[in-house]
């Protein structure tokens, strides 16, 4: 469902992927993890159609993104990392402005929308402007607005943002349970320890270049250590942190 083939991208003659490969099967939660600047968001960019490939080809729900973003656009569901809602609107007008645009019926819409709010415990405040929502709060009509039409994939870049404990365990479970639906997941994060939770597969990406394609288990023991947060580490070089708070320590305050 999700495709991404020998996928270069450079900006301003800057390189920024190279020879970018994976597929991203149906019924599969896909965690994209790497360090900042690695490429994530150059990546969500592609397969949103915000941004086109230099070479390569994309593919999103069996549609080449390039070559017709309208249609690939109608297949997935997408939270970004810095999303924006309109904030006059309450949680009932702005999911019904969203299925409008994906032409759905006022019954889908109205159902829907009623089973959503109510899944994020945001129904008594469906009438209410979202300017005074807060972040959290805001997510989950983000979510729900990406889950409405009921697309066959699912894109989402930092999804937890904002949300407290117990709506992290509500979007772990909802994650698996669209996966188990047969929907395709590609969930890009810095949070290891909620990837491991929920991805059936992990690509780790450095530099723009794909390190390692497989199973969390895979990961871990081909990089022989005992939690994806050290095989990340091992993985992308990353300094060892508490070598480095010793130092700050040493350096700054000793």
């Amino acid at each position: 469902m999700i495709s991404v083939q020998h996928v270069f991208v450079s900006i301003d003659e800057q390189p920024i992927l190279h020879d970018v490969t994976f597929d991203v099967k149906r019924g599969t939660v896909a965690g994209y993890v790497g360090p900042n600047g690695a490429g994530k968001t150059t990546t969500l960019r592609l397969l949103t159609g915000a941004l086109g490939p230099t070479n390569g080809e994309v593919w999103v729900g069996d549609v080449n993104v390039a070559e017709n973003a309208l249609e690939a656009k109608r297949r997935f569901g997408y939270v970004p990392e810095h999303g924006h809602l309109y904030e006059s609107f309450t949680p009932t007008e702005y999911l019904a402005f969203i299925g409008r645009m994906h032409g759905l019926e006022e019954s889908v819409i109205a159902h829907r929308t009623a089973a959503l709010l109510t899944f994020w415990e945001l129904a008594d405040d469906a009438q209410q402007s979202m300017i005074s929502f807060s972040k959290g709060m805001k997510q989950k009509v983000l979510i729900a607005s990406a889950l409405l039409h009921n697309p066959p994939v699912l894109l989402f870049d930092e999804p937890l943002n904002g949300l407290d404990a117990h709506a992290v365990l509500q979007v772990r479970a909802l994650l698996k349970a669209q996966a188990e639906a047969g929907k395709t997941v590609f969930y890009s994060s810095h949070l290891l320890d909620a990837v491991e939770k929920v991805a059936d597969q992990v690509i780790v990406i450095r530099d723009g270049r794909i390190l390692r394609d497989g199973s969390p288990a895979e990961i871990i023991a081909d990089a022989g250590e005992g939690t994806l947060e050290s095989a990340f580490s091992r993985l992308t070089a990353a300094n060892d942190a508490a070598l480095q708070a010793e130092q700050l320590m040493a350096e700054a305050f000793g």
